[in-house]
């Protein structure tokens, strides 16, 4: 059963200071990040220690920017995502983690 969220990076996120200056994207860990806690949340379980099996960058994701998260967990623990931009929606990122996690 696919699962779906929303993301949201506020305009004046602090990344946007450094990372670039000019022309601002979010990091690739920060975006990963987000994707692994709103899963965990999703699914009433603990973030714990998730380990990326793949992750592909697709478009960059920029301060303001709001994306809509699918996934599909198997019985075997593993998580495929996928983050799309939306206003046209295209494919930003998608991957497969593998959550170990425990009941919060």
């Amino acid at each position: 059963m696919t699962r779906s969220c929303m993301l949201g990076f506020a305009p004046d996120h602090p990344t946007r200071a450094g990372h670039f200056p000019g022309n601002p994207i979010m990091p690739g860990a920060l975006l990963l990040d987000e994707v692994v806690l709103a899963i965990a949340r999703a699914e009433g379980r603990n973030a714990g220690a998730p380990t990326v099996r793949s992750a592909k960058f697709l478009q960059p994701v920029r301060p303001g920017d709001r994306l809509a998260l699918r996934w599909d967990s198997d019985a075997t623990g593993e998580t495929r995502f996928e983050c799309f931009l939306l206003g046209p929606e295209r494919l930003a990122l998608s991957g497969v983690v593998r959550l170990d996690t425990v009941a919060p």
